[in-house]
């Protein structure tokens, strides 16, 4: 766990965002985790965030704009302020992507502040193994 983690009380703060083409593995995903995401702060892009809250109960959830209209940016000032735990992004690395600048920044800004980010379900669920035995 990053020195700066932003937990609120004493709850992961989660990013979750999903390229459109993985937009179904992240509801996948997060059905096979929602304990896990129910227990913390969910910080989730609009289309995905909805996505998950229709089929997840009970959630904290937080929904931003919709990544290509500045949800990344939304989660990359979080990333840069400390305020996140992880971050799960299933990246579509087939789907072509008009705002890939925008993509690149987040991962760099993830890289560069240490947080412990996924960009697939099998790394997502090692990420989400290690924090529980944390």
């Amino acid at each position: 766990m990053r020195e700066d983690a932003s937990r609120e009380n004493g709850r992961l703060a989660i990013g979750l965002i999903a390229h459109d083409g993985k937009k179904q593995a992240m509801v996948d995903w997060a059905l096979a985790h929602a304990d896990f995401l129910r227990a913390g702060k969910i910080y989730a892009t609009s289309s995905t965030g909805t996505r998950v809250a229709e089929v997840i109960d009970g959630l904290d959830m937080t929904r931003l704009r919709s990544g290509p209209l500045g949800g990344d940016q939304q989660i990359g000032a979080m990333i840069v302020e400390g305020g996140l735990d992880i971050m799960i992004f299933f990246v579509d690395p087939l789907g072509t992507l008009p705002h890939d600048v925008d993509v690149k920044a987040l991962l760099r800004l993830a890289t560069l502040a240490d947080l412990p980010f996924a960009c697939n379900p099998a790394t997502a669920s090692l990420l989400v193994a290690a924090m529980a035995q944390s």
